[in-house]
């Protein structure tokens, strides 16, 4: 598989004019023709292997600096920002996006940082959560460094062990000294894990299920002997409130935690085999439907890179309290409202029960290429029949068709349920089942007849 081609003109541009040099001169300097030179600056041709080391040897230049994109999470954090309700009369597409960041990629991220200082729409300030999610959107859940080295410890750990909890207890004393116990629901009432260093022990509920538990020893030896690495990737990310640094890497070691039980090598070729067979991989790896689809939106390895999967979880109210897009495209979950229409609401009403289902965004007469989403009740940790959530999967329509959970299931675009982003943002006319008006279009009233939707408005 060769390299994806790297495009970066302006970037060249921007130094040449900053070292006040002319393309001749920059030319003469990078050992190439000027008219090769202005090609690169106009995005005509990439910047070769051998132009990106004379760059650094003429102009000390850093090659990071050439992925000014990742800061805003590529074309996928422009699109997300683009399609705030705000926008939604300028029609911009994605090429229009893509052509946007690739010639100016500083203004593109000037507008995303703007966009982020700025209240959205809907009245809701910026907050930690929000700067945490954008961060793990900018690395798009996939953290490198700290995945092989859960996979070697992993792997080292199952040399003579088979089962990960007994493998995790084993670690958890020998290494650091620490027992496991086990203690009844009014010793902690309010607590799922706690480390009590005093009696040299990790003291968890006996609420928690069997997934939960060794999820919860996989996050203390994360804490324990993962530190460094999770403390300098949280170091790295650019947040002015600390709360969100401290989130950030609350979700990095629960990220290291499920590639312990998860290792990436080991679960992406079962996920192979099985066709991402969902009962399936939860069954073979022992762990959660929640903890399952965590890990589907992390298998970005260069080389080895898994479905795109997103991934939410939602709550009776319809609120997110989980967005992980990883590589997807699912703008249409990160708009912090669902539709009714999508079958994940349901899924409350048949707890267990996975509910499969093929739907596409409808927004104005535009529809994406459509979503095979997967969705189940989960409950609230360490609080069985107290707190219940509904976690769904999904992956785009054209890389679902050889899945396990699309058997039996149309893939045909017209056989899509249309949804929207809420109702606040779905310009979908005529349905029924629509509880606001949208934002940004034009009412219409009719003396003489009644529609099936309280909210009519003027098409576009």
């Amino acid at each position: 598989m060769t390299d994806e081609a790297l495009f970066a003109g302006p970037a060249i541009r921007r130094l040449r004019k900053r070292e006040g040099l002319t393309q001749a001169a920059t030319a003469a300097r990078l050992d190439i023709s000027p008219s090769y030179l202005n090609l690169i600056e106009r995005n005509q041709r990439p910047v070769s292997a051998r132009v990106m080391m004379q760059l650094v040897e003429q102009f000390d230049f850093d090659p990071r600096s050439l992925r000014e994109d990742e800061a805003i999470g590529g074309i996928d954090g422009l699109a997300r920002r683009f399609a705030d309700e705000r926008f939604a009369d300028l029609g911009i597409d994605r090429e229009e996006m893509q052509e946007f960041l690739a010639l100016a990629p500083q203004a593109a991220a000037a507008f995303a940082r703007l966009y982020d200082k700025v209240a959205p729409a809907g009245g809701a300030s910026d907050d930690p959560l929000s700067a945490s999610r954008r961060e793990i959107e900018r690395w798009r859940n996939h953290f490198a460094d700290l995945d092989i080295a859960a996979e070697e410890l992993a792997d080292d750990m199952r040399l003579s062990r088979g089962d990960i909890g007994l493998a995790l207890t084993e670690r958890l004393r020998e290494r650091h000294q620490l027992s496991v116990r086990i203690l009844p629901r009014d010793v902690l009432p309010d607590s799922l894990r706690r480390l009590d260093l005093h009696a040299r022990q990790v003291q968890l509920s006996e609420m928690l299920s069997i997934p939960s538990r060794n999820f919860q020893l996989a996050l203390q030896l994360a804490q324990l002997e993962f530190a460094d690495g999770i403390g300098a990737v949280a170091k790295g990310a650019r947040f002015d409130d600390e709360v969100a640094r401290a989130l950030f890497a609350r979700h990095l070691n629960g990220y290291v935690a499920a590639a312990l039980l998860m290792p990436y090598g080991r679960f992406l070729r079962a996920c192979e085999a099985t066709g991402y067979d969902l009962p399936v991989l939860e069954r073979r790896f022992g762990v959660s439907f929640e903890q399952l689809a965590h890990r589907l939106t992390t298998l970005q390895r260069v080389g080895q890179r898994g479905l795109p999967f997103f991934m939410v979880r939602l709550d009776r109210a319809g609120q997110f309290s989980k967005t992980f897009t990883g590589a997807s495209t699912a703008l249409f979950v990160e708009s912090g409202a669902s539709c009714p229409l999508w079958h994940a609401h349901r899924a409350f009403d048949r707890a267990g029960d996975l509910q499969v289902q093929f739907v596409a965004l409808d927004n104005s007469g535009d529809r994406d290429g459509g979503w095979l989403t997967m969705a189940r009740t989960v409950e609230g940790s360490g609080a069985p029949g107290e707190a219940q959530f509904v976690v769904a999967v999904g992956i785009e329509a054209v890389l679902a068709a050889d899945l396990a959970q699309s058997r039996g299931i149309s893939l045909r675009p017209d056989d899509a349920q249309p949804i929207g982003p809420g109702c606040a943002r779905c310009h979908r006319a005529g349905c029924s089942q629509r509880s606001l008006p949208p934002a940004g279009r034009k009412l219409a009233f009719d003396t003489v007849r009644r529609g099936v939707t309280p909210f009519e408005f003027a098409p576009d």
